[in-house]
């Protein structure tokens, strides 16, 4: 009976033992998952990158012949030219409106030879009716002592020559006016040419895209092709030509999932791992966090949703290029 009391009394005491180490073991495990860290993969990317989109060239070209093309990957510096677009288009137009300038400005030059005359004619037809006036005004004067029946032919004749030179002096105002707007409007005409001219002589130097900054050269896709852009290939307004990224200081595209979206926060510390280097370790910190969530894989069945996230690496290392797969471990304080 004894022995029957100690041995249960011992499994009570050795259950009661056990049950207090897993409950310890199974707050730790719970402790060491608060405490994992995420990981997320990434790309890299620079921080500061020079786009070139072509432009649309004034009211004429939205489509350029790439002519020239620096290699992709080159390293280039300040100044250096990487694309060169064909200029034969805009030398026609300059060449096509050097020769209509040319025929405006005589058309201009005939317009001012025919206006004087035209004035020369109005302005003698305008003397020639001032002294008909002037003649039927001394008439009339003199007529004072003659009969009633020629003093009114004399005032009627005298009304007529008024009414003439009135006519006249309105023909000259009107014409004068007319001249003037004829004239305007041909001058203004042969300055739309000049104008048109002087923007296209200015276009032939932006047709060499040359680097603002030093960086390696990412050549665009052609959007119809899908092939890295080469010489002979024609681009659109908008089209993406080339990037020239600063590998000075690196970024890293990432993202964090959903469920992980408030364990997280701007400064936090990231360690950045190459896959082409698994075992060096690059510092990081979160720079920037995105507002909205979207799917992580837009054409695929999965519906997992994610959060847009920017790692800035703390360190500028050669080894970094743009583009290369690296993963994202944030690290829990």
């Amino acid at each position: 009976m004894r022995k029957q009391l100690i041995y249960s009394l011992f499994f009570f005491v050795a259950a009661g033992l056990c049950f207090i180490s897993c409950g310890k073991t199974g707050q730790e495990t719970v402790k060491q998952a608060k405490r994992k860290n995420i990981v997320e993969t990434g790309e890299l990317a620079a921080i500061n990158n020079r786009a070139f989109i072509l432009p649309r060239f004034g009211q004429r070209w939205y489509e350029m012949r790439v002519i020239g093309l620096l290699e992709h990957g080159s390293i280039v510096h300040p100044g250096d030219s990487i694309i060169q677009l064909d200029p034969t288009e805009i030398k026609r137009l300059i060449i096509e409106q050097e020769s209509w300038l040319e025929t405006e400005l005589a058309n201009l030059e005939k317009l001012r030879v025919d206006q004087s005359t035209r004035i020369n004619d109005l302005t003698t037809n305008m003397k020639n009716q001032k002294a008909s006036f002037d003649l039927k005004k001394i008439e009339l004067e003199s007529s004072r002592f003659e009969t009633e029946r020629i003093k009114k032919i004399k005032e009627l004749e005298f009304k007529q020559t008024q009414i003439e030179l009135a006519k006249e002096e309105k023909k000259m105002e009107l014409s004068r006016t007319i001249i003037a707007n004829e004239l305007k409007i041909q001058e203004i005409r042969v300055r739309q040419i000049q104008n048109e001219i002087k923007n296209a002589y200015a276009l032939l130097p932006a047709l060499t895209f040359r680097s603002p900054t030093e960086g390696v050269l990412q050549l665009g896709h052609n959007w119809r092709t899908g092939a890295m852009l080469k010489v002979g290939d024609n681009i659109y307004v908008g089209n993406n030509m080339a990037n020239v990224p600063d590998l000075t200081w690196m970024k890293v595209n990432t993202c964090i999932n959903e469920n992980d979206f408030l364990k997280i926060r701007l400064g936090q510390a990231v360690v950045v791992r190459l896959d082409a280097l698994p075992d060096v370790v690059f510092d990081g910190e979160i720079s920037y966090i995105g507002k909205l969530c979207h799917l992580k894989e837009e054409n695929k069945k999965s519906r997992e949703k994610v959060f847009d996230v920017e790692v800035r690496m703390l360190k500028s290392d050669l080894r970094l290029k743009p583009g290369m797969t690296v993963s994202c471990e944030y690290l829990n304080e």
